[in-house]
């Protein structure tokens, strides 16, 4: 759209700004070249307001003309024709305009003929600071349509990014629960029944926040009851799970799966390497203005130790960052043999 037509206050500032070139004229005629005051006002406001009318069509030619395809060189070669043909048509039109407005005072007409070079050269300087100002539009508009493109396109590099730490799931939870079915298959086919039907039920969850960021957290915990289900017909008695999570808390969206990699962790390094049975609670409560969730598991302290923070918990610290731009809402800590995994969640950001 013509940069003038797009807000109300353009074309107000367009139309002051030629009034008071036309005034400037008419003082000028009238102080400078002893023009009568009404023939320099008809003078002024007929200049004027013809280069103002063909200024307000420059916009199309300018714009077609400053293509980014287009050569430099082309460009001025253009503008160079365009400012001296559109300088000769304002000048022969109001040459013509006033001519026939003042047919008999030979010495006005003796004037405008006399200052036709001089309104010429004005005219090409009327010309370069219009396109000038237009080109400013196009810049700022082509500006402002990059940094768009660029914006999206980081929203969606984002997206992308979240989506597959979203997605990370361990693959040797799947591998071992369908061998453990298949073993069951045989020794125990009701069991075996039973699992393929939970792991069913906790694949299609996943699968069903391909597309939402956030889930309530309730929904998350039963998400990962049907994961410790299914763990618990792997690993028996070995696993107890207790929970401390208010109603209220749970009404609360968080990110979604972000806690599958929490239960991962405490069974990967909690149960796995542990004799004898583990205790694993997750306690939700608010703490100022975040939503606290804490996953406590009690591992082997004589274990093999293991260094830095496993794939899991750096997924979930990468999708926190990301979603809620700090890099303090995952805390990690490890006593004599309790490890303990907390998120903080902002309330603003959830409710």
């Amino acid at each position: 759209m013509h940069p003038l037509l797009n807000q109300r206050k353009n074309i107000k500032i367009y139309l002051l700004t030629w009034i008071l070139i036309a005034a400037c004229q008419i003082l000028f005629l009238h102080k400078g070249q002893n023009i009568a005051i009404f023939m320099a006002t008809v003078d002024g406001l007929i200049f004027s307001g013809l280069y103002a009318i063909m200024g307000f069509s420059l916009w199309y030619p300018c714009r077609y003309l400053s293509g980014e395809k287009i050569a430099l060189a082309k460009v001025i070669e253009n503008h160079t024709f365009a400012s001296i043909s559109s300088s000769g048509l304002w000048l022969a039109a109001g040459y013509l305009s006033l001519a026939y407005l003042f047919p008999d005072d030979d010495n006005y007409h003796q004037f405008l003929q006399g200052s036709l070079i001089e309104r010429g050269v004005l005219g090409v300087f009327y010309y370069v600071i219009t396109i000038s100002i237009y080109h400013i539009f196009i810049l700022s508009e082509r500006l402002r349509e990059r940094v768009r493109k660029e914006t999206e396109l980081k929203v969606l590099v984002a997206e992308a990014e979240l989506r597959s730490l979203k997605f990370q799931v361990n693959p040797h939870f799947i591998f071992n629960s369908l061998n453990s079915i298949n073993s069951l298959t045989m020794t125990n086919p009701e069991k075996a029944g039973e699992m393929t039907i939970k792991l069913a039920e906790f694949l299609r969850y996943t699968l069903s926040k391909s597309d939402e960021n956030n889930s309530l957290l309730r929904e998350e915990i039963g998400s990962m009851k049907l994961y410790l289900d299914i763990e618990k017909i792997r690993f028996g008695n070995k696993i107890k799970y207790s929970e401390n999570c208010s109603r209220d808390c749970q009404e609360r969206y968080v990110p979604s799966m972000i806690l599958q990699p929490l239960f991962e962790n405490a069974i990967k390094h909690g149960v796995y390497e542990s004799l004898e049975p583990v205790e694993i609670n997750l306690t939700c409560e608010r703490d100022g203005d975040f939503l606290k969730i804490c996953l406590k598991n009690e591992f082997d302290p004589d274990g093999a130790s293991r260094k830095g923070e496993g794939i899991g918990l750096r997924n979930i610290r990468q999708r926190l960052e990301k979603m809620y731009n700090h890099d303090n809402l995952l805390n990690l800590e490890k006593k004599h043999d309790r490890f303990s995994a907390t998120i903080f969640i902002p309330m603003e950001e959830t409710s």
